[in-house]
């Protein structure tokens, strides 16, 4: 054996143990639940700081800047701070001091981290599109914790811009920033699975059992976007009407029975129609004595379910000649809202795992 030889062999087991790169340990997949978003309190400045982030995403609101950040910064900023506060006073979790939405959705966390309790392969997480934690915070954390793929679930049953691509959006700009950026994938929009229509179905027959009057006419009430950016494409409106559809055919009512109106509209521009507000009126007005509305569009409970259905739509709707009035809890942490949450995550981990 030359001297080059046994240089050559000495360097290489040299390099094999004295790598400048430590060993690499058994990565891991995070799981990253992502919901709408929630202000850290109910004062003027968290509501104009949440309001504020909500409010500038383009994909959110499509006027141009030069139109649009006058307004916003004019007097939507000077106003609605203090209004939308004083409506998440009503709902505000005192004992924790945060939203139901927070709320909620740590624990659709913790109860889907119980699940994987014995894979030590899943490191479970949940982030917020607007506020805390934030999208790009918790990315970071489950990158820290050895994940080089996440799965991110955005809790939204049906697809829009507004909202799924935007909390996509979110996580690819946290991407963007780090140097060994995790693989990712998104679990689709889930708004015709079997899994959820079922569980949407068992929840409002369970629900209807506790009542002390039948609803002669049941709302899905669904969060509106408006009507030009559904007119350009958008998927959402017929995502919704699937869902009513299947939901109907599964509980085996009509649709004098089950029928579906948008909620939540903002601004002059005309959203998607039926009204839910409007249609809560008429209904009372024409006769109708008892109603109950659902809100499929919802993986959780929060403002627009607590405050914007459960007390201002029954406001509406006796304040007009209506009697009986019930809103219908969204699916939040209960084992049929876990059920589906574990089902998508499970069949999009296919392939990792």
């Amino acid at each position: 054996m030359t001297s080059a030889t046994t240089t050559r062999e000495a360097t290489a087991a040299s390099s094999e143990t004295s790598s400048p790169w430590p060993p690499t340990s058994q990565p891991k997949i995070g799981v990253m639940l992502v919901n709408l978003g929630t202000p850290d309190g109910t004062d003027f400045w968290p509501m104009w700081r949440y309001l504020r982030e909500f409010l500038s995403d383009p994909r959110v609101i499509e006027l141009p800047r030069f139109i649009w950040y006058p307004i916003l910064y004019g007097a939507v900023l000077t106003t609605r701070p203090r209004k939308s506060g004083a409506n998440y006073a009503k709902i505000w979790n005192r004992e924790k001091n945060e939203s139901p939405l927070r709320t909620i959705t740590r624990a659709q966390g913790e109860r889907l981290a119980a699940g994987f309790a014995g894979d030590d392969r899943i490191v479970v997480d949940w982030a917020m599109r607007y506020g805390s934690p934030s999208i790009r915070s918790v990315a970071e954390r489950l990158a820290a914790q050895g994940c080089d793929r996440i799965l991110t679930f955005p809790l939204y049953p049906q697809y829009s811009a507004t909202t799924t691509a935007t909390a996509n959006d979110k996580l690819f700009s946290a991407l963007a920033k780090m140097r060994d950026a995790p693989a990712v994938r998104s679990v689709p929009p889930y708004y015709a699975e079997p899994v959820y229509i079922d569980a949407l179905a068992r929840s409002i027959e369970e629900h209807l059992k506790t009542l002390p009057f039948e609803p002669e006419i049941v709302l899905a009430s669904y969060h509106g976007i408006p009507k030009p950016y559904s007119d350009k494409g958008d998927p959402y409106r017929s995502h919704c009407l699937e869902t009513t559809r299947l939901l109907r055919e599964r509980l085996g009512w009509g649709e004098e029975k089950l029928t579906t109106t948008f909620q939540s509209r903002f601004g002059a521009q005309e959203w998607l129609q039926p009204y839910t507000d409007k249609t809560v009126e008429k209904l009372a007005r024409d006769g109708i004595r008892s109603i109950a509305v659902v809100n499929p569009g919802f993986s959780a409970d929060c403002i627009e379910t607590l405050e914007e259905i459960a007390v201002e739509a029954a406001e509406i709707f006796r304040h007009a000649g209506g009697q009986n009035f019930s809103h219908i809890p969204c699916l939040n942490d209960s084992p049929e809202g876990m059920a589906v949450i574990q089902a998508m995550i499970r069949r999009e981990l296919s392939g990792w795992i």
